[in-house]
């Protein structure tokens, strides 16, 4: 075993990055075998140094980010602190200096993945990024690697612990949307703005990362069609029960059945409770890939968490850290298909639609003339009335979502219609 440390610089110090120092630390005898050398932490770039952080060495804590990874002596750059900037050019400036980099970074590499890669092949470094899709889940590197030899056709996934415990506690308890989120967020799964978690934003960088990974191609946190989930009610679950479901916002990366185009996109979506999705409770992540030769795979586990995430950092930087030692790098960026994102209009789903309609003769008759006269199929129809009102559930068969959404707009100008209670997209049958 060499003798000489291979150097770390760590950005960021927060919940992630005092897990990972902690590791280090604690399992430093153990990462040196594994890796075949030393493994040392160099320093840790933090914006608040007067921070009490139990256990991190005070003599590695420096302000000046920008001067640790520009030492000529860091191997990799460990980057946990998140957001665009300055994460990018400190990214950038570790990779000019020829160090490798492992990053947690998911909006910056949904955004700027494409350029990050180039940056890193034409230095002859690493780019490595488990941790920035569904914590501790190995998923990135299955993906990219083992199943590199395979074709895959969709990555169907909860990829947000956040919005899943809320869907779960309302699902389970009857809670309303507010109560639900009020305790994920007295339970911490919840940050004090958790608009990133339920407008589907976090999801969303997350499935561009897959769908970049999954076909092969360039996909844009701005390619991946989003809605968020704070519009789901009691009302939807319980239409979800009659129907053997229950909802979670899904990201969903597809390849058209034709082979020339993908989509990407997130949204609440109602999957039978026979699919393995559906029992995903609490906090937890999973994701559904499925592959021409693989067939089908769940990954399934935690997905978010100081000591979830961590695992995944320290799995690439043990991987980043015996290429250094090979004098050799992973696999880069893999785009070759160049396949076109197609918008959310063309893609094929299925819809189930809650109308408040009178409760009178003829009504159901006029409903699905819309439907016809759009080219959408009905699959089953439920309705309910008393006192001159009634309620009529519609699930469609699959159709593009522009003539669904084109649908249901013509069902809000009937004059028998009071109202779209609610229209959600069916997954996963």
């Amino acid at each position: 075993m060499r003798t000489r440390p291979l150097k770390v610089a760590l950005l960021g110090c927060g919940v992630v990055g005092s897990e990972v120092t902690r590791i280090m630390t604690t399992h430093a005898d153990d990462l040196a075998q594994r890796v075949g050398a030393p493994v040392e932490l160099a320093g840790i770039a933090v914006r608040r140094p007067d921070r009490v952080r139990a256990g991190v060495p005070a003599e590695l804590i420096t302000t000046d980010a920008t001067a640790l990874v520009k030492r000529g002596d860091i191997d990799v750059v460990v980057e946990v602190i998140g957001g665009i900037e300055p994460a990018r050019t400190l990214i950038t400036t570790a990779f000019r200096h020829g160090a490798s980099v492992v990053s947690a970074n998911k909006a910056l590499l949904a955004q700027d993945g494409a350029a990050l890669h180039a940056a890193a092949e034409q230095q002859g470094v690493d780019l490595y990024y488990e941790a920035a899709v569904a914590g501790a889940i190995p998923l990135i590197r299955p993906l990219r690697e083992s199943m590199a030899g395979d074709k895959v056709n969709r990555v169907l996934g909860i990829v947000n612990g956040t919005t899943n415990f809320i869907l779960d506690r309302m699902d389970t308890s009857g809670a309303g949307y507010s109560e639900a989120l009020d305790e994920a967020t007295a339970l911490g799964y919840a940050e004090a703005d958790p608009t990133a978690d339920v407008e589907g934003y976090d999801a969303a960088a997350k499935a561009a990362i897959l769908a970049g990974i999954a076909f092969h191609t360039r996909v844009r946190l701005d390619d991946v069609y989003r809605e968020g989930m704070t519009e789901v009610t009691a009302a939807d679950f319980a239409s979800a029960k009659k129907m053997g479901c229950t909802i979670k916002l899904l990201a969903i990366c597809e390849r058209a059945a034709d082979g020339q185009s993908v989509t990407a996109r997130v949204h609440p979506a109602m999957i039978p409770l026979s699919h393995p999705l559906a029992s995903v409770r609490e906090a937890y992540n999973a994701v559904f890939v499925e592959a021409e030769a693989a067939g089908q795979l769940m990954f399934y586990g935690p997905g978010a968490g100081g000591s979830p995430t961590a695992s995944a950092v320290l799995g690439d930087l043990v991987a980043v850290c015996r290429n250094r030692l090979a004098e050799a790098t992973g696999p880069g960026e893999s785009a070759y298909t160049r396949l076109p994102v197609s918008p959310m209009g063309d893609v094929v789903t299925r819809y189930h639609i809650s109308l408040d309609v009178a409760d009178r003769p003829g009504v159901l008759a006029q409903v699905a003339t819309v439907f016809a006269e759009h080219g959408v199929s009905i699959d089953t129809v439920r309705q309910q009335g008393k006192d001159g009102e009634a309620s009529l559930v519609v699930v469609t068969h699959r159709a593009t979502d522009a003539a669904l959404s084109a649908t249901v707009e013509a069902l809000r100008r009937l004059d028998t219609v009071r109202g779209v209670a609610s229209t959600m997209r069916v997954e996963g049958e």
